[in-house]
């Protein structure tokens, strides 16, 4: 066991179990140094979380620390192998082209959490590539991903952001940056896919173990442990999804190689938040024909969860035919698992328990409504606790919907429902509130932040949103303006890949 040193006093234990691994689960690789790191971020509490005190370090010393420019005693920079289903075509090897994973600490309640950095170099999984990555990507991924956590969907996270001094080139060159990504792990189902791909029994086998170790330990005392793992993945899965969707979020690219076997959100590229409620949305600028579409991401999840069973099946059994019937047991508890959180938590956003049909559908005829009336999906659930006594003034409420009539039928059904949850009506509209955010990363003010950040050097607009969806249940009458939906200039109708 090595240790981050602090004067004589250690910060944090490493404890690199993957590495321990035997070596084609990655390759060791060291991070390239940049010629003039400067710190933009660090993210203290997290910092706490995952006992790492640098209080004592200088603004330097830090930079150069995130951007891979030194060690400290314990790091192991590894890049990890996986393959994967990229819009749907197979690619037998994609593996850590621009991130290099330093080891696991352990944080505060001894949870195991690898320290990754993004765009530290190239790696031996780089195809050409230059290994880096560009500021405007980089803060984004800190902004979305931090805002999840706010949200309470399970997310990897962002430590830190050093920008490089360095240009990178895509369409246009642009200023380089590292950023420090925080997740329970980074194996992927495109890491078993890997060793599927190369026929690799025996390494499947290994990764099972270690993920049922990790992850999914309740999954070795079952009397079919490989089985348990599967339906455990699938049960985080269907819950992750459902999250997502409750807030609307869209991921934009649910390849297989971005699917975290730990039931966290990865990969912050193409993805966006709704304005208009519609389940066809699509912002991705590469998926041309909706595949990750927002209401498509259940059977996406459901479709990358059996190329996971396909990697699993030798480990089900040794016969084929009775393999596939274990799998297909195994599968079939996510669709009933995600329906039922999907559920849940919409009957909990317009404040009814889920034990009624007229509740279901309820959630139902709202969101009909929402589409017909291009009702603003945040703003419409966030309103709704205004309008749970008649005599309130939903004036708000109601300018959110042209056809206001078909609405004040809905509204009136749903009053009669809500009379069934013996709550007052100050207790229902906390409780919605409580599930229903005033704020999210409008894709619009998002990119203004970038965009100020990438052109202007100026950071304020990054802060002061970070800031706002550190908060996104509460009322701040200060920021109300960060509630609004862009005005017909302001939106932004495609998001692109960090790479």
């Amino acid at each position: 066991m090595s240790i981050f040193p602090k004067n004589k006093n250690e910060i944090a234990c490493f404890d690199n179990s993957y590495a321990r691994l035997p070596e084609r689960f990655y390759e060791r690789v060291q991070p390239t140094a940049v010629r003039a790191p400067r710190l933009v971020r660090l993210n203290e509490t997290l910092a706490k979380e995952l006992r790492l005190d640098f209080t004592v370090w200088s603004q330097d010393a830090l930079a150069a620390l995130f951007a891979g420019n030194i060690f400290t005693p314990g790091i192991e920079p590894i890049a990890q192998s996986y393959a994967g289903h990229q819009f749907g075509h197979f690619v037998p090897q994609l593996g850590d082209g621009r991130a290099i994973l330093l080891g696991e600490v352990l944080d505060q309640v001894g949870k195991r959490r690898d320290i990754q950095l993004k765009g530290a170099g190239r790696t031996c999984f780089s195809r050409n590539g230059d290994g880096r990555a560009a500021l405007g990507p980089v803060l984004r991924e800190y902004i979305l991903s931090e805002a999840m956590f706010h949200l309470g969907i399970p997310t990897t996270r962002s430590l830190a952001i050093v920008t490089t001094g360095e240009e990178v080139f895509r369409e246009r060159a642009l200023p380089g940056a590292v950023l420090t990504r925080i997740a329970a792990s980074h194996i992927r189902v495109g890491t078993f896919q890997y060793f599927m791909a190369r026929g690799d029994t025996e390494a499947i086998k290994q990764l099972a173990d270690y993920v049922i170790e990790r992850h999914y330990p309740e999954a070795k005392e079952a009397p079919h442990p490989y089985e348990a793992l599967l339906r455990s993945v699938a049960d985080a899965q269907a819950l992750l999804v459902a999250k997502w969707m409750h807030v609307g979020f869209i991921h934009g690219v649910m390849n297989t190689d971005n699917t975290a076997i730990s039931g966290e959100t990865i990969d912050y590229g193409p993805c966006a938040f709704m304005d208009e409620y519609d389940p066809a949305t699509v912002f991705s600028s590469i998926d041309h024909h909706g595949r990750y579409a927002y209401g498509n991401q259940g059977n996406i999840a459901e479709w990358n969860l059996t190329r996971l069973a396909e990697c699993l099946l030798g480990l089900f059994d040794e016969n084929e035919e009775r393999a596939i019937g274990k799998a297909k047991e195994a599968l079939a508890t996510f669709r009933p698992a995600f329906e039922r959180y999907w559920r849940e938590g919409m009957c909990r956003k317009i404040g009814l328990t889920e034990n009624e049909p007229e509740a279901v559908s309820l959630t139902q005829d709202l969101l009909a409504l929402m589409k017909k009336n291009q009702a603003d999906y945040t703003l419409s659930f966030r309103c709704l606790s205004i309008g749970i006594s008649e005599g309130e003034d939903a004036a708000p409420l109601k300018s959110l919907f042209s056809n206001s009539l078909e609405f004040d039928e809905w509204c009136t059904r749903w009053r009669k429902q809500l009379l069934r949850e013996k709550k007052s009506a100050s207790e229902i509209a906390q409780s919605m509130n409580r599930v229903n955010p005033a704020f999210i990363p409008r894709n619009h003010r998002v990119e203004q932040a970038l965009q100020a950040a990438v052109t202007q050097h100026d950071f304020s607009k990054t802060e002061q949103l970070i800031e706002v969806l550190s908060k996104p249940y509460e009322d701040q009458p200060a920021n109300s303006a960060a509630m609004a939906p862009p005005k017909p200039d302001e939106r932004v109708r495609e998001t692109f890949c960090g790479t």
